[in-house]
C-alpha cells in the first residue's frame, strides 16, 4: 500500500509540473499578443484596417535533430509599440506561418510531410543604430499529421514552439537576415513528448513600417 500510494503521488506531482509548464507558456503566449494587438482596441475603422494589412513577408529554411528538415514561409506584422533600454529599442511584431517539415532516413525522404501552421508573437531588442538584434518569441502550432521521425514521435498536434534568434537589418531596414534556434514541444500537455529542435535561417523583407 505505501509503494502505491508514493507511486500515485509522484505521478501527481509530475501531473502539477506539467500544468505548470502548461500555464506558463500560456502565459508568456497570451501576454506578448496582447501588447502587440491591445493599440488596436481603441483604433478607428481606418486604422484597424490598415493594421490588418501585413508590414512584411519571410522565407525560411533550417535542419533539426535526426537530419529533419524544414521549409518555412509566411507574414509579419510589426507592432505600433516600443520602450527604451540602455541597450536601445524594443520592439514586436507578429508573424503567421506555413511549412513543411521532411523526414530523412540514409539519404532518402519518408512519404510522410509533416504541416506546420503556427502564429507567433515576438519580442525584439535593437542594438543602436547598427542594426543588430535579438529577439525571442513563444508561438502556437498546429502540426499534422502527428510528427514522427527515428525514435521520436509527438503525442498532440498543437504545440508550442519557442525561439531565440540574432540577426541584422540591411537595405533602409527594409530586409533582415537573423539565425534562429526554434524548440517545438507540448509542454507536458502529453506524453510522450520529446520536441524537436531546429537551426534556422530566415530572410524578411518589409515593404513598409
Amino acid at each position: 500500500m505505501s509503494l502505491s500510494k508514493a507511486r500515485k503521488a509522484r505521478d501527481q506531482a509530475n501531473q502539477d509540473r506539467s500544468i505548470s509548464f502548461v500555464r506558463k507558456h500560456a502565459l508568456l503566449f497570451a501576454v506578448t499578443l496582447f501588447i502587440g494587438f491591445a493599440n488596436s482596441l481603441t483604433a478607428t475603422a481606418g486604422t484597424l484596417l490598415n493594421k490588418l494589412v501585413p508590414t512584411g513577408v519571410f522565407v525560411q529554411a533550417g535542419l533539426g535533430d535526426n537530419n529533419t528538415q524544414s521549409y518555412t514561409a509566411g507574414l509579419v506584422w510589426d507592432w505600433r509599440w516600443q520602450m527604451s533600454t540602455k541597450l536601445g529599442e524594443v520592439t514586436g511584431y507578429s508573424d503567421i506561418s506555413a511549412g513543411r517539415w521532411i523526414v530523412s532516413s540514409g539519404g532518402t525522404h519518408s512519404n510522410t510531410w509533416a504541416t506546420q501552421l503556427g502564429i507567433t508573437p515576438v519580442l525584439r531588442q535593437h542594438f543602436g543604430s547598427s542594426g543588430l538584434f535579438a529577439e525571442v518569441g513563444i508561438g502556437a502550432n498546429y502540426i499534422l499529421p502527428l510528427y514522427q521521425s527515428g525514435t521520436k514521435r509527438f503525442s498532440t498536434q498543437f504545440n508550442f514552439g519557442d525561439h531565440i534568434a540574432i540577426g541584422s537589418a540591411f537595405g533602409y531596414d527594409k530586409e533582415e537576415v537573423s539565425l534562429r534556434f526554434q524548440h517545438y514541444s507540448n509542454a507536458g500537455i502529453d506524453h510522450p513528448n520529446p520536441g524537436e529542435n531546429f537551426f534556422q535561417l530566415r530572410y524578411t523583407y518589409r515593404w513598409r513600417k
